[in-house]
């Protein structure tokens, strides 16, 4: 249960450095390093523009909860590799060939996550929702900050998608660190999510990746 969640918004409002500014190499590094230090930050992705902060430390996580409104759901995770998604999820021979065939890309699969990451991450769910973003602003970013990042739509619990840095700063951009405004995203959707099970994929939520490519590759893998 988080506590005072109008107090700690207040708090963030207060402290924020606000700031937009371009996604360049020195705003990158910049954002990167304030992850480091527990910070949050929101940056472009293929699909929408991102919340995020290091998954490994509490403090961020509940900011980011707390920035959503959304308490009691999970969290996914972008990644700079397929080595690091290792780090937190266990990976079959199934799932490592759809990994290659669709990432980087707009596609986020559910697997079963190692006791490295924490609970508070996916709510207490034995699962987590992992990524490989197509956007080299999100992966430098993601590299630069150790490898894994939060990546939940830099957002409001339902309301709209943020397309742009602009957007998303409207929104919660007095609550973060930086806003790294790249443009607007090239796909304008939200990634698909699906759950494997035995060599088997099960939509849980339609997005950028076209289901009927999805069906043909699985088919074959």
């Amino acid at each position: 249960m988080i506590i005072g969640i109008k107090k700690l918004l207040n708090v963030l409002s207060k402290v924020s450095i606000r700031l937009l500014v371009e996604a360049n190499e020195e705003n990158i590094q910049k954002a990167a390093e304030i992850v480091k230090r527990g910070g949050i930050v929101i940056y472009p992705t293929d699909t929408v523009y991102g919340l995020g902060g290091d998954p490994f430390n509490q403090h961020a996580v509940y900011k980011i909860i707390t920035i959503k409104k959304r308490e009691n759901n999970p969290l996914p995770i972008l990644a700079s590799d397929i080595e690091r998604v290792k780090k937190i999820a266990y990976i079959n021979d199934f799932a490592k060939k759809i990994m290659e065939e669709f990432w980087p890309g707009p596609l986020t699969l559910i697997l079963r996550k190692k006791e490295i990451l924490p609970d508070l991450v996916t709510s207490g769910l034995k699962n987590v929702g992992v990524r490989i973003p197509n956007n080299q602003i999100a992966l430098k970013l993601i590299k630069l900050s150790g490898g894994l990042l939060i990546g939940t739509s830099a957002n409001l619990s339902k309301r709209k998608i943020s397309l742009t840095g602009n957007e998303a700063y409207k929104q919660i951009g007095k609550y973060v660190d930086i806003v790294l405004n790249g443009g607007l995203t090239t796909l304008k959707k939200e990634s698909t999510v699906v759950r494997l099970n035995h060599n088997r994929v099960s939509i849980l939520r339609k997005g950028a990746l076209e289901e009927e490519r999805l069906h043909k590759v699985t088919s074959l893998v």
